[in-house]
């Protein structure tokens, strides 16, 4: 056994590192570690270091083998009951068995409500595996690192301690954190306790009513809407106390608002008796009365809801997200909400504005967007002081599953240990145990300002959705669940046994709750009907307006040169790249109107202006300081030093007194969170510039989920409008099909009920203007950008200083070149975006001077006015030709082929030129590039073949 020993305790074999972490503490302040390990530390000073020196120089692996070969009196004489040697090598086993419980105590607690499993074989939590026996039970040992409340204790006393501790009804898992002040809070708050939460009776018969509550209300709508949708709490009703506790505390230490993100169960449980809905209105739902007022709508489990609660600390807004059937995909969108709320209230350690992320349990561990969110929790640019992390834990996952199938990992929380953050699993039929371990939750959270989680073990009384029959495969389990009394009965029969409440008492409890159920009212006391924060989001100046695409963005020369100025002086002392330099000299050239204005240029001023102008601006994405084609420069990085924050100076902060706050964020390699992120902050901040740009276009198609469930519908399920900017690099430049296209057909397909809208500028003029209509138009949608690549450089996409200071945005652009007689046009070619010069230079190339050109910059809503005045201009074409890069099944001609037909002159005819349709959307060879697209050009100047639309 003591070889055994030797090969896995935590103290050798492969978890050498707990020593080595306590002495690496010592090393650094010997009054980090306990008295004992301090004087046993000290004595090793006398190892011989390799290299000469003292104190740190001293090897480890001495260190470790002289732990356990020389453990000696003068080490724990003081603290242990007998200076013998045996007696402290026993010490030492001793230190290893707590550290064991710690680690592992765990996997021995008492979590399941239905009691199926056995308890593992785990040999650490057993003292014979230290060659501790009965006959050492009432030896007395050093206690002193433990917080048991003696010096010293007796084997026997600290065993029993351990296991109240670490093996009742909660598990924790704390020692993954490196942190050694993270665990010595974790092991205090524990170990002072052991296991044993004190209420009152008065707390009890709260948590009682809580109880109470959240099966009242799913018994009240099982028998009064048979069969209908509502993902039941049943067997998980602790979620409600554990929510009430949460929001109590919270206010108790000052959190002003909680932001909420759940998916479907136990959600129609949390609108009633945590946020306060009228029940009468979720009947009215139930029963199809709510008034439908939007385009879509949705139903009622996906719905959203605020309402302000009282807490003894103040009042506190509850805020739950809409949220659709993706599950996790609403936490990265509860992160942006709550960053941006946290921003305007100048919250910058997250102690005013909680996230709360509900999750079920094989969502948790199954659904990658929880990664990348984790992943976000400490950056900087998304960080939001930490996130309360519930699991309802019904142990089947999505409907029947067989948990072998769930997941690779003992828990559902193990991803949290990536980013350390400790997780309290407690079983759900213990609801002191539950509020306890979310008191626990909330402390560490306002301690530490990270991550933390509670695992509620519980069970699920009926079907996934109430249709199902879930015993078909699981009937062991049912079985089980059927036997079982429901936890608020459980809890009620054990505090009659304590007298703190009558059976009667209970049952009214029952009856008072049916009551308020049949007249419809509150269930949360008080619910606060007239307060109103001075920091809520008012949406209503951009709400009931009509669509329109004009709008004066023109900037005066003086504004401009004056902010061109600010923007391109650059501090003396600023060491900048050569090519940086040379930039921005040239950027000035720009702002004097000695030059034509860049991509690069045209887009800073906007921000400089809109900044200037009291407009926030939030950009973020893959290497967007710099910009993937490095065309931004919104960062620069002084040469001569390597310190992000010391060598990082950013311009557009710079450009004017009490100006707005410009941030740009080089986002961690995520597309799903960061745009799930961005759109949640642009969601709680309409007067803020919220851009997400992705480093190719293509690769949007990993944030797909928040682009159709959010981003394009977001508006017509729930009514919620939004602002925010998507930059998609796209064009075909023959480098292959995943750096190509931003699937512009896919955001035409989606586009509908002027949702969104979806433009492809071509010069740096356009891109100035649009950024700026974007804010200073007063409604919010979602603008979706087709950005080029090669136009960033290109001269021909230049624009002079008066089609900045002059003019808007313009949706379509009519024929360019004066030389071209509109009265001689036979052929208009229409297209959109980079393919434009090419066709210019085809045009030169052939002398094709009866063929005219017009630019769509606006694909969606489709400007209908301004493109039948540009056809116009030519009566006597007779052929019209949609020109594209993309092939035929992409890019946008399936989707404007009916706008272009419906402005067409009457005998009129349509055809298409562009690559054949294509099951990728670009090839991956340069030459068959190029032959694409010299034939593509060809078609859009020869005759036409195909597809033909006759006006």
């Amino acid at each position: 056994m003591m070889q055994q020993y030797r090969s896995n305790s935590y103290l050798f074999g492969g978890n050498a590192p707990y020593v080595e972490e306590m002495y690496e503490a010592y090393l650094d302040n010997p009054g980090s570690v306990p008295d004992n390990w301090r004087a046993y530390f000290d004595a090793l000073q006398h190892v011989p270091a390799t290299d000469g020196g003292e104190g740190r120089d001293v090897p480890h692996a001495p260190v470790i083998e002289s732990f356990a070969q020389r453990a000696k009196a003068n080490a724990f004489a003081a603290k242990a009951s007998s200076a013998d040697l045996a007696v402290a090598h026993k010490q030492v086993h001793v230190q290893s068995l707590i550290a064991a419980y710690r680690f592992l105590g765990n996997r021995w607690a008492e979590l399941d409500p239905l009691k199926r499993a056995e308890r593992p074989k785990i040999p650490e939590l057993d003292p014979a595996f230290y060659d501790l026996t009965e006959s050492d039970m009432d030896i007395s040992f050093s206690a002193s690192n433990t917080y048991f409340g003696g010096e010293t204790m007796s084997l026997r006393q600290i065993v029993q301690a351990l296991r109240e501790t670490y093996c009742s009804s909660v598990g924790s898992e704390f020692m993954h954190c490196t942190d050694p002040g993270e665990k010595r809070w974790w092991q205090e708050r524990l170990e002072k306790a052991r296991g044993k939460p004190t209420f009152s009776a008065e707390e009890k018969r709260h948590i009682l009513d809580r109880l109470t509550a959240a099966e009242g209300l799913e018994r009240y709508l099982h028998t009064k809407y048979v069969g209908q949708k509502r993902f039941s709490l049943e067997g998980g009703e602790s979620f409600i106390a554990a929510m009430d506790e949460l929001i109590q505390r919270a206010g108790q230490r000052g959190v002003q608002e909680i932001v909420i993100g759940m998916a479907h169960r136990g959600r129609l449980n949390v609108l009633v008796n945590t946020l306060g809905k009228m029940p009468a209105d979720l009947f009215a739902e139930f029963e199809h009365k709510a008034a439908e007022d939007l385009p879509a709508g949705d139903v009622k489990y996906h719905q959203g809801f605020s309402s302000d609660v009282s807490t003894k600390g103040g009042p506190v807004h509850l805020s739950l997200s809409f949220n659709p059937s993706h599950l996790e995909i609403v936490n990265p969108v509860v992160e942006g909400s709550v960053r941006a709320r946290q921003e305007r209230r100048g919250d910058k350690d997250g102690s005013q504005v909680l996230p709360v992320l509900v999750h079920g349990d094989a969502a948790f561990g199954g659904q990658g967007v929880v990664q990348e969110t984790l992943c976000m929790a400490q950056t900087r640019g998304y960080g939001t002081g930490g996130t309360v992390h519930i699991v309802i834990n019904n142990q089947i996952g999505f409907t029947t599953s067989d948990p072998r199938d769930l997941r690779s990992t003992t828990y559902c929380s193990d991803v949290v240990k990536m980013i350390e953050a400790p997780v309290l699993h407690v079983n759900g039929d213990d609801p002191e145990a539950v509020v306890w371990a979310m008191q626990l939750a909330m402390d560490y959270r306002a301690e530490f300002r990270k991550d933390v989680v509670l695992d509620i073990v519980c069970y699920r009384k009926l079907g996934h959705n109430e249709q199902d029959t879930p015993s078909l495969t699981q009937p062991l389990m049912y079985k089980k669940i059927a036997a079982h009394p429901g936890t608020r009965k459980v809890y009620a029969d054990k505090l009659a046994a304590q007298n703190v409440v009558d059976a009667a008492g209970a049952d009214e409890m029952v009856k008072a709750y049916r009551a308020a159920m049949d007249e419809g009212r509150h269930t949360v006391d008080p619910v606060l009907t007239n307060f109103k924060s001075k920091y809520a989001t008012d949406w209503s100046p951009f709400l009931g307006k009509k669509w329109t695409d004009s709008c004066d963005t023109a900037l005066p020369v003086s504004e401009w040169k004056r902010l061109a100025d600010k923007l391109t002086t650059l501090p003396k002392d600023l060491v900048a790249h050569n090519l940086v330099q040379k930039l921005y000299a040239d950027r000035a050239a720009m702002g004097r109107g000695e030059i034509n204005v860049d991509w690069g240029m045209g887009e800073s001023m906007a921000f400089a202006s809109l900044v200037a102008s009291g407009y926030p601006i939030r950009l973020s994405g893959e290497d967007a300081g710099r910009g993937t084609f490095t065309h931004r420069h919104a960062v620069i990085h002084d040469q001569n030093r390597s310190n992000w924050d010391e060598g990082a100076y950013v311009p557009l902060q710079h450009v004017a007194e009490g100006q707005a706050p410009f941030v740009v964020i080089d986002s961690i390699l995520s597309e799903e969170a960061v745009l799930g992120f961005e759109y949640g902050y642009a969601a709680a901040e309409p007067n803020t510039l919220t851009i997400w740009e992705a480093q190719f276009g293509d690769f949007a198609n990993g944030a797909q989920v928040v682009i159709d469930q959010f981003i394009a519908s977001g508006e017509v399920k729930w009514g919620r409008a939004n602002g925010l900017v998507m930059m998609l690099p796209h064009g075909y430049e023959g480098q292959g099909p995943e750096h190509s296209s931003a699937r512009l057909e896919r955001f035409m397909q989606l586009a509908a009920d002027n949702n969104m809208q979806i433009v492809q500028p071509t010069t740096a003029s356009q891109i100035f203007h649009v950024l700026r209509r974007q804010m200073l138009r007063m409604f919010r949608k979602p603008l979706v950008i087709m950005t080029p690549k090669s136009l960033l450089r290109a001269k021909d996409a230049t624009s002079p200083l008066a089609e900045f200071t002059k003019g808007e945005f313009r949706t379509v652009i009519g024929e360019q070149d004066a030389s071209i007689s509109a009265d001689k046009v036979k052929r208009v070619i229409v297209c959109s975006g980079k393919v434009y010069y090419d066709l210019v230079r085809k045009r030169e190339e052939k002398k094709a001077s009866d063929v005219a050109i017009i630019r769509v910059e606006q694909l969606y809503p489709f400007p209908h006015k301004a493109f039948a005045a540009e056809i116009k201009k030519y009566p006597g074409a007779t052929e019209l030709v949609w020109c594209q890069d993309e092939p035929q099944n992409q890019g946008a001609w399936f989707f404007v082929q009916h706008y272009v037909h419906e402005n067409m002159l009457d005998g009129q005819k349509l055809g298409y030129a562009g690559r054949p349709a294509s099951a990728s959307p670009a090839c991956g060879y340069a030459h068959l590039h190029q032959e694409q697209q010299k034939s593509l050009l060809d078609q859009a100047f020869g005759k036409l073949k195909g597809f033909i639309l006759t006006k």
